[in-house]
């Protein structure tokens, strides 16, 4: 370990007063080799990458506000790969194995946790989904295991698994590989390793505009001036289609508020994520104790953070459903994150109409457990000006050629972002 014991004691009767800075935060320089717009986990996993993995050091990482401050600090932090159709699953896949061996990677702690994804199942129909994509899973070499009620029930005492339930419990389909991770620690893990790497993390630095010479990126005009550049990352989530619409490119995405919310913290009473699609649902258990739930949209366009009371009230409705004995519990906040709703559901990880742009983003509810693959993919595809093969279908393309990535509820809509 980088500090002793010791080292956190003394640290902590000064108050920290000599505590050493996680990342660096130099003044921007007038020229990167790489620039890169969004300091969320998307943007630093970039950045990340682009330094460790293709030898890029003179980078910038550029943010309005502060790191992790946008969706990467306001998700519900589930991780799965429990996919149907092929591009998605073997993405997903990638980014979880990623998740699995990130701490050591970063030498940063982002508190994996494999307590496992259950998927519910509420009638006929429910279950033939579900066997369908858990096979589909098996034969992508992904982890999936099919639970009877009776088993759910023994291994979740509180679920109500009774036959005269709001919304029976059949089954459900399980991942056990899926989980949870710290958000933030990903954003700090991240700047600190990208940081001692030589990117440059400039924060309170908003981009204004795109300089654009014979259908090539030339630089960026920011709130601290302008930065010349010819290669420039998008990695703002939420507002894709404004950064994008700086360079003239018009993106097939909506942006929605997603809200989610948390409970007074308790004794340990779940150790494993529960989804529902019917019930438009999700909750797990924090390591401090709270219960992190959430549900659908706000069906209305947004580029607000924080979200309103009849989906406040949808959530809780749903969580009592199924959990009852949670009715005595007292909500402690909530907040909202900015989603970017593709038209089929899947990320645009690629390479824009203009030379030297690249994004990723359009991720919808999908965005938090695809950070490490995401920022990896689109490393490589800013390094090699063209795309990898695990990022290969999910081109803004394919919207105009009919090959469109629509999971239909298996993947994107099942309730755990």
């Amino acid at each position: 370990m980088r500090y002793s014991i010791f080292s956190l004691a003394r640290n902590a009767l000064s108050y920290h007063e000599h505590w050493p800075l996680a990342w660096r935060s130099p003044p921007p320089k007038t020229h990167y080799d790489a620039v890169i717009i969004g300091g969320g986990g998307h943007g630093l996993a970039t950045a990340y990458y682009l330094a460790h993995e293709h030898g890029m050091r003179n980078i910038a990482v550029l943010e309005k506000g502060w790191l992790g401050g946008g969706n990467t600090g306001r998700n519900t932090t589930i991780v799965r790969s429990n996919y149907h159709l092929d591009p998605n699953a073997h993405f997903y896949e990638y980014s979880l194995k990623l998740w699995e061996r990130l701490s050591q990677q970063l030498n940063f702690n982002v508190m994996y946790s494999a307590r496992g994804v259950l998927n519910l199942v509420h009638s006929p129909a429910d279950m033939d989904a579900a066997m369908r994509r858990g096979n589909a899973m098996r034969l992508n070499g992904i982890d999936a295991e099919f639970l009877s009620r009776e088993q759910i029930s023994k291994w979740i005492p509180n679920l109500e698994c009774s036959e005269h339930a709001r919304f029976p419990i059949l089954g459900g389909l399980l991942q056990p590989r899926g989980g949870t991770v710290r958000h933030d620690a990903v954003a700090w893990g991240y700047a600190r390793a990208a940081s001692a790497l030589g990117v440059d993390i400039i924060q309170q630095c908003e981009v204004s505009g795109i300089r654009i010479d014979s259908g090539t990126v030339t630089g960026v005009e920011t709130t601290r001036g302008f930065i010349a550049t010819p290669k420039i990352g998008i990695a703002v989530a939420g507002h894709s289609s404004n950064v994008a619409a700086m360079a003239g490119i018009k993106l097939p995405i909506e942006s929605h508020v997603l809200q989610a919310m948390v409970s007074e913290p308790v004794k340990p009473v779940l150790d494993t994520v529960v989804t529902s699609g019917a019930v438009h649902f999700y909750i797990s258990q924090s390591d401090k104790g709270e219960l992190v739930m959430g549900g659908d949209l706000d069906f209305y366009n947004s580029y607000a953070q924080r979200g309103n009371l009849p989906i406040i009230e949808h959530v809780v409705a749903a969580c009592l459903s199924l959990f009852p004995s949670f009715g005595r519990l007292k909500l402690l906040r909530t907040w909202g994150g900015v989603m970017d709703m593709t038209m089929d559901g899947s990320p645009i990880i690629g390479k824009l109409p203009v030379h030297g742009l690249t994004m990723t983003g359009g991720w919808c509810y999908g965005g938090f457990k695809a950070t490490p693959a995401s920022g990896w993919l689109h490393a490589y595809t800013i390094a090699h000006d063209r795309p990898h093969e695990l990022n290969a279908a999910f081109t803004l393309e394919r919207f105009a050629e009919g090959n469109m990535i629509d999971e239909k509820g298996a993947g994107p809509y099942a309730w755990a972002h």
